[in-house]
């Protein structure tokens, strides 16, 4: 007997940003993603990757689920492993939310933690390694592999990039998302061109990640960039990036909060930072869309305690230096 999965993601509020952004010069709508029954978009990918894979019988009764996740991805994937009633191995880092270790265990997952950084100066390199060896290891293990798997990217393709198309008020001119394994930008970018075609596709990045070819460094936000160019990635299909630093996303994540009343994530501040940045080289008529990725209540002891980051973490960096159009595609 197959298992059966009963879990309901999606259909998420848009919501103007309007307090933080003044529609008035450059109106920004954003899906509340942190709103999804597990706390974040990765809901979505979790879903869609494993409704997928059991139909298809990669995924059974005796299987073992085995992912690497800075956090979001493996509490939906406990979530849902739970409710198939297989087990579930996350392989995290320690840049990992102490709460959201505790809501993978919650719902019955097994943290996997590891310490070593890699080449890039990041995990992720280790966290892959440590995947590949427990599913040599575990019985009946499966990699979903959010990284290469295409499903990830039509999870939004099909989830919240058909929501923004069917939602949207008025055609946008620009979609902001932040990045990490790519999907959700890749799939939203083609879902909305395919209605709105002249949109400019703004990948959002943080310092020290190397997807677009930055040095690779230290990054305390988890849940966006990487330190190694993830698979997902079609360089052709993105317009422009921005990267901010982990101090400009924790300032976003906490104007979001103070004037929008949205309690929201790391990244969500990374891509709040961004569109600070952005608006005022944009030209009349301008509008974005873009989505706030998981809840904040996570983060409680990292970017909205007012000691953190140390000092010396505190950096700002202008548009000029944050800001690359990608030269595979011309501007709009």
């Amino acid at each position: 007997m197959k298992p059966a999965l009963e879990i309901r993601v999606g259909d998420t509020p848009l919501v103007i940003l309007d307090r933080l952004f003044p529609p008035d010069i450059v109106p920004v709508f954003a899906k509340l993603e942190m709103l999804n029954v597990g706390g974040s978009v990765k809901d979505r990918t979790a879903h869609y990757m494993v409704s997928q894979a059991l139909a298809a019988g990669r995924v059974t009764a005796d299987s073992h689920l085995v992912e690497s996740s800075s956090g979001n991805l493996a509490i939906a994937l406990a979530m849902i492993a739970q409710r198939v009633g297989i087990p579930f191995t996350a392989v995290v880092d320690p840049n990992i939310a102490p709460t959201n270790c505790r809501l993978i265990e919650a719902f019955g997952g097994r943290v996997d933690m590891v310490r070593e950084k890699d080449e890039g100066g990041g995990y992720l390199h280790t966290r892959v390694r440590r995947v590949a060896e427990l599913s040599r290891t575990i019985p009946g293990a499966v990699w979903l592999n959010q990284y290469a798997n295409p499903d990830n990217w039509r999870a939004h393709y099909h989830g919240i990039g058909a929501e923004i198309v069917r939602e949207m008020p008025a055609e946008p001119t620009h979609l902001v998302a932040a990045v990490s394994t790519c999907g959700t930008l890749m799939g939203m970018a083609r879902r909305l061109r395919e209605r709105w075609p002249r949109i400019e596709v703004v990948a959002v990045d943080l310092d020290g990640s190397v997807i677009f070819g930055g040095p690779g460094g230290r990054r305390d936000i988890p849940g966006i960039g990487a330190s190694r160019v993830p698979e997902q990635l079609s360089l052709p299909e993105v317009d422009a990036v921005i990267h901010a630093t982990d101090w400009e996303s924790t300032l976003g994540c906490r104007a979001l909060v103070a004037r929008q009343g949205i309690l929201a994530g790391g990244s969500s501040g990374t891509v709040v930072a961004a569109i600070q940045k952005l608006i005022p080289h944009l030209g009349r008529g301008a509008r974005i869309v873009t989505l706030l990725p998981d809840r904040g209540e996570r983060y409680l002891d990292t970017v909205y305690d007012p000691s953190w980051p140390a000092a010396d973490r505190r950096l700002t960096r202008p548009f000029e230096a944050s800001y690359r159009r990608i030269a595979t595609r011309s501007a709009a």
